[in-house]
């Protein structure tokens, strides 16, 4: 669904055309099993509902799902019965595997298996917690060369791509891989956006913060669009956010200003740089907003203060697929702010890793609108 092109749209962003491409967003990471225990904990459970998910590929899911464009994934799974299983949620996400690499399983899974990922959503006063199951994996072992990066932003052609700190955390390779697709990418005009995506897990059997820094700072040298929230930014590359006589609280957009202007300093490749900015009150209640900087100025969402939260995972990806999604279809960086921060609100009141949330949804959250019942 296109919308009309505003005319304060960025002029550096430029973005390829429609009828140049195939796609308007490939996304490169894995693609896990969510099991969801509900309510419950991962530890007394007796039974789970299954979902997909992944930083990268949630961001694909969502601008397919919520907001009806054409995306696609490019992964690698172990065929076997679980592959099969994220397959088909795949197919019902509507994102395009043409790309997606099978690995022959050897049985058991001690050459190659795929990830999974046990996740509570947490209440109240207890957080939420995840227990990622995802050494060896599919993903985690691709290569360079290994993909047609050719076809994929030449032959078929892409408007935008999108990886992140997650993919790159997966393995040895997995770094080398990323930046083979953002050469590729770049050199045929694509849009490039790397979430950060810090995940102290991945990183800490490979090195920690330094080793995720060393990885991100060479990435981010290479990007377009840097997404990140509070942590990322200082974990992954090192810049501090509250200063240390800063009393401002983390939702405070004064405190990301003075950290963007450090990052884009450093990185002058840079376009575009967004944040969401959360105040945790509780698991289960937080503040919620987002700023976007864009050529020297900063733009802020709305503020959702004091947000109800069914289940967290997956709204900074939301975010990001908001935000990118009012930069494809042309307008300015305030409504492409105010579309990331209103699908990642509302990606948070339903439960699992991606949106399922409808377009309408979200223009009627950033209007403003009741949320009394639609019949």
């Amino acid at each position: 669904m296109q919308a009309d092109r505003d005319a304060t749209a960025p002029l550096s962003l430029v973005v390829r055309a429609e009828d140049q491409s195939r796609w308007d967003l490939v996304a490169l990471g894995e693609v896990m099993l969510r099991l969801d225990p509900g309510e419950g904990r991962i530890h007394t459970a007796r039974e789970f509902r299954v979902w997909e998910g992944g930083g990268e590929y949630n961001v694909a899911r969502g601008l397919r799902r919520c907001f009806r464009m054409s995306t696609a994934i490019v992964t690698a799974l172990a065929d076997n019965a679980i592959g099969r299983l994220i397959e088909d949620l795949i197919l019902q996400g509507g994102v395009d595997k043409s790309h997606l690499r099978w690995v022959p399983y050897d049985g058991v899974g001690r050459a190659v298996r795929n990830g999974i990922n046990f996740t509570e959503r947490g209440f109240g006063l207890r957080a939420g917690r995840g227990c990622s199951d995802r050494g060896h994996t599919a993903a985690s072992k691709l290569r360079a060369g290994e993909i047609d990066w050719g076809t994929i932003f030449g032959a078929e052609g892409a408007r935008w791509f999108h990886t992140g700190g997650i993919f790159a955390a997966l393995g040895k390779s997995t770094p080398e891989v990323a930046a083979e697709a953002i050469a590729c990418a770049r050199e045929h005009g694509t849009l490039v956006s790397y979430d950060l995506n810090y995940r102290p897990s991945l990183w800490q059997g490979s090195g920690g913060r330094s080793a995720a820094r060393r990885v991100n700072r060479r990435l981010v040298e290479m990007v377009d669009v840097l997404l990140g929230n509070e942590e990322d930014f200082t974990a992954a590359l090192g810049f501090e956010v509250n200063g240390p006589d800063s009393n401002l609280t983390s939702l405070d957009p004064a405190n990301f200003a003075r950290m963007i202007d450090d990052v884009v300093a450093t990185f002058p490749n840079l376009r575009v740089v967004a944040t969401t900015l959360r105040e945790a009150r509780t698991a289960t209640r937080n503040d919620w907003s987002a700023i976007c900087w864009v050529d020297g100025k900063l733009y802020r969402a709305r503020e959702y203060p004091d947000l109800e939260i069914l289940d967290r995972v997956g709204g900074g990806d939301s975010f990001a697929s908001g935000l990118i999604y009012g930069f494809l279809t042309g307008q300015s960086p305030q409504r492409a702010v105010e579309y990331g921060a209103a699908h990642g609100a509302l990606a948070m009141t339903t439960p699992g890793d991606t949106s399922t949330v409808t377009l309408e949804e979200i223009t009627q959250a950033m209007a403003a609108t009741s949320a009394r019942i639609i019949r």
